[in-house]
């Protein structure tokens, strides 16, 4: 992205990550990425990771991500990027899927806002009388971090990675409490920075499961920053959220089946 926009430039939000192998230790990691699209002021940068085994050569895709990048003007007002040079068919490809996933990323916002408003108009609760229904509340974990020079990029900002590990370990954690297993992270939906982070914040993670789908789990995470006075002051900023779905599978490669829950 930097290379593209010949300044610093910072991540807005990750498309919905869908993993389709799991990367071990002793496996080479491959990571592929280019600038696919620039929307005047924002650019899509696609993203592949393969692993390949050591052993038999074997390459395979563990996933294929679109990360949303803006510059990081100096002073004030937002940068318009220069048009995304084409060599090859697959660029021109990915540059005309660019604006089609650019417009599926803008409506799911939408979409979502107006169920959020939908559901929490008074009497729109629907409580949950399953039988063996589990409660929830157990499976709530939270964690606090602080970020130091190594957790952050070249301006201080946090790696959004790091947040991403920080926040699967955490709702690794919560989907354990059902499954009594290794749950497996299988994808992470609607990763979304509303804020940044630097080093020296206290970063508060509150993970819960929200729901179970008889194989899967979904682990809704919240992440809160603060710097020293507002974590005296008790004035969080909201900087991240995220659904992170897993499974989960016994010694035989089986896949766990999750109980109902009750919120």
């Amino acid at each position: 992205a930097e290379k593209h926009a010949g300044m610093s430039c910072v991540t807005a939000s990750m498309d919905d990550i869908q993993f389709e192998e799991a990367a071990r230790v002793g496996q080479i990691i491959s990571i592929r990425t280019k600038v696919n699209r620039a929307f005047k002021t924002s650019m899509e940068v696609g993203i592949k990771v393969t692993v390949q085994d050591v052993l038999t050569n074997a390459e395979k895709i563990v996933s294929v991500a679109y990360a949303t990048y803006v510059a990081k003007p100096v002073g004030a007002g937002e940068v318009e990027l220069k048009p995304v040079q084409l060599l090859s068919a697959e660029d021109y490809l990915e540059h005309s899927l660019a604006i089609e996933r650019r417009r599926i990323r803008l409506s799911y916002v939408q979409v979502f806002q107006k169920l959020m408003q939908e559901s929490n108009k008074e009497g729109d609760f629907y409580p949950c009388e399953q039988k063996d229904a589990v409660s929830t509340e157990h499976t709530h974990v939270q964690s606090t971090e602080l970020v130091l020079p190594p957790h952050a990029n070249h301006h201080g900002n946090t790696f959004g990675g790091q947040i991403m590990a920080w926040m699967q370990t955490v709702a690794s954690i919560s989907a354990s409490r059902l499954c009594r297993s290794h749950p497996i992270l299988k994808s992470v939906n609607m990763f979304k920075f509303w804020g940044p982070s630097f080093v020296g914040d206290r970063l508060v993670f509150n993970a819960i499961v929200n729901n179970t789908f008889h194989n899967s789990v979904e682990v809704g995470v919240r992440v809160e920053a603060y710097n020293c006075e507002e974590w005296i002051k008790d004035q969080p900023r909201h900087i991240n959220s995220a659904f992170l779905t897993f499974n989960a599978v016994n010694d035989k490669g089986e896949l766990l089946i999750f109980p109902r829950v009750k919120p």
